[in-house]
C-alpha cells in the first residue's frame, strides 16, 4: 500500500494563531497513523485576491502554481480553519479558488477533486470556529473532495493551550488527534 501523504496548513497568517498551534496536534495523530505529513504556512504563499482580470494579463500567480503543484502532490488536506465572521477565512478561500483555476500544468479542480480533508478548528468563543467548518466543508464538496464525517471544533481554546501550543485538556487532544488520524486511515483505503 502507498503512503499516505497529506498536506497541512491553518487558513490563518497569524504568527501566534491558535488555529496553527491546534493544527499541530492533528498533524502528530495523522503521523502516528502512518501518513507523511508536509505542514506549510500560508504566510509563506503570498498571492493576490482572484481576479479573472489580473489572470488573463499575467495568468496564474507563480505562489499559485507553487500551492497547484503542492496539493498535486499530496492525497489529502488537514486544515485548521479559523472562523471569521461566521464563516471561511478570506485567505483560505483565496488559496483554494486560484488552486482550482487553469494552469501551467492544466485545469485546477486535477489538484482537488478525489482528494480528501480532514478540518478542526480553534477559537476562544463557545462554538470554537464550528460555524465556519460548514462552509469549509460545503467548499471542498462542491469542489469534488471528500470531507471525512469527524470534525473538531476546539472552544475555549485560549484556555487550553500551553505556550508550546499543545492542548492541555487530555479529551479535547485525543479529539483532535483522531481527525488527524481517522483522516490518514481513510486516505489510506481509497489509495489502495
Amino acid at each position: 500500500m502507498p503512503t499516505v501523504k497529506l498536506l497541512a496548513f491553518a487558513g490563518s497568517a497569524r504568527r501566534d494563531s491558535m488555529n496553527k498551534k491546534v493544527l499541530k496536534t492533528a498533524v502528530a495523530g495523522a503521523r502516528d497513523a502512518g501518513a507523511e505529513v508536509t505542514v506549510i504556512d500560508l504566510r509563506d504563499y503570498p498571492m493576490p485576491l482572484v481576479d479573472e482580470d489580473l489572470e488573463a494579463a499575467e495568468g496564474l500567480p507563480e505562489n499559485g502554481a507553487k500551492m497547484q503543484d503542492l496539493f498535486g502532490a499530496h492525497h489529502g488536506l488537514l486544515l485548521a480553519c479559523p472562523e471569521y465572521n461566521s464563516s471561511i477565512t478570506p485567505l483560505l478561500k483565496n488559496t483554494i479558488d486560484w488552486v482550482s483555476r487553469p494552469g501551467p500544468n492544466g485545469p485546477g479542480s486535477q489538484f482537488l477533486r478525489g482528494k480528501t480533508a480532514g478540518l478542526v478548528s480553534a477559537s476562544a468563543g463557545a462554538l470554537g470556529g464550528l460555524r465556519g467548518l460548514v462552509h469549509v466543508r460545503a467548499i471542498l464538496g462542491n469542489v469534488g473532495m471528500t470531507v471525512i464525517p469527524n470534525q473538531v471544533a476546539v472552544s475555549g481554546a485560549n484556555k487550553i493551550l500551553a505556550e508550546d501550543g499543545s492542548i492541555t485538556d487530555p479529551d479535547r487532544e485525543k479529539q483532535v488527534r483522531a481527525v488527524g488520524a481517522t483522516l490518514a486511515e481513510v486516505t489510506g483505503k481509497l489509495i489502495a
